[in-house]
């Protein structure tokens, strides 16, 4: 999105995104529900990985099959060989915490940019949605695994079984590379040895605000970051609309992240809208779901270096 503000592999994962202490206690394996297709299995095996195919679902798609395209480059083993080999389970049983049905929630967000910046923080909508963007998964599929739950304290749950994203800061890596292709709609990390660190869908540009291709560098990182409005900035802004600085959250424009870069007025974001990722334009920026973002955010630093390319 075209935003201004003012302000490998499993290895790798393992430091980046580590289960909150109260998740992992609570869970315990289970085997795959009947209610996921095929290619969840698929999916989680990737986002174990390191290799995201952005909101998981188990049905697939361009995120997914570029993902084991990027997966099976990096690693030199297919995909249909990982998935034999492994003995992780694709779903694990969780238990809704009160913790987790106590967070705070609103009702609706709205779709005006103006009255977003009305509300004091822009939250999850449902503990629902909450608990999908926690497991990497689209609310429809964590609906069709638990199709009796009502998702309230105490429930055990069927979820995917992937790494938990913390929040935490981490350490930025050194010598890393950050590259964007337009072409895949793919964000890729790349050590000084050229070894894949991650892998993940993105939404970048549009035919009105496309992506500055070129060599950048990371120049800030905000984590839980406010959105200060202008909309003399946006070719589709109404033109009723004033300057309005928008609250954070993760409903908020964007996201949970955002990644300066020293091209005046882009950067590296969360978004409300995982289930978008790859599939829509955005305004310029580049866009990844919340939980990828805060992989990157956990790795990368001022002066990280940024590559767009076609």
């Amino acid at each position: 999105m075209f935003f201004r503000l003012i302000t490998s592999l499993v290895a790798t994962a393992a430091i980046l995104t580590a289960a909150p202490q109260a998740a992992v206690a609570q869970q315990k394996p289970k085997a795959h529900a009947k209610a996921a297709a095929d290619m969840l299995p698929t999916q989680v095996l990737l986002d174990r990985a390191g290799f995201s195919p952005g909101e998981i679902d188990a049905r697939g798609g361009r995120n997914t099959h570029t993902a084991i395209a990027a997966f099976e480059k990096a690693t030199g083993t297919k995909i249909a060989d990982a998935l034999a080999a492994s003995t992780d389970p694709a779903t694990i049983t969780y238990t809704i915490s009160e913790q987790d049905a106590a967070a705070p929630t609103v009702p609706k967000i709205p779709e005006d940019m103006m009255e977003k910046a009305k509300l004091k923080r822009l939250e999850y909508t449902s503990t629902l949605e909450m608990l999908a963007e926690r497991f990497h998964a689209s609310p429809n599929l964590l609906k069709g695994l638990n199709s009796s739950a009502k998702f309230a304290a105490g429930e055990q749950i069927t979820v995917p079984n992937v790494n938990v994203v913390s929040e935490a800061e981490g350490k930025p890596l050194p010598n890393i590379v950050v590259r964007v292709s337009k072409q895949q709609s793919a964000l890729t990390v790349t050590d000084a040895s050229g070894k894949v660190i991650m892998h993940a869908p993105v939404t970048s540009g549009s035919q009105h605000d496309p992506l500055p291709i070129g060599s950048w560098t990371v120049t800030a990182v905000a984590r839980n970051p406010s959105f200060n409005y202008n909309p003399d900035l946006f070719w589709d802004a109404d033109p009723k609309h004033a300057k309005a600085k928008v609250p954070p959250g993760p409903n908020g424009p964007v996201g949970v992240v955002w990644i300066d870069i020293n091209k005046p007025h882009y950067g590296i974001h969360g978004t409300p809208e995982p289930g978008t990722v790859g599939h829509t334009q955005s305004h310029g920026c580049v866009r990844l779901t919340n939980w990828d973002a805060l992989k990157l955010a956990a790795i990368v630093g001022k002066g990280t270096k940024v590559e767009f390319v076609e």
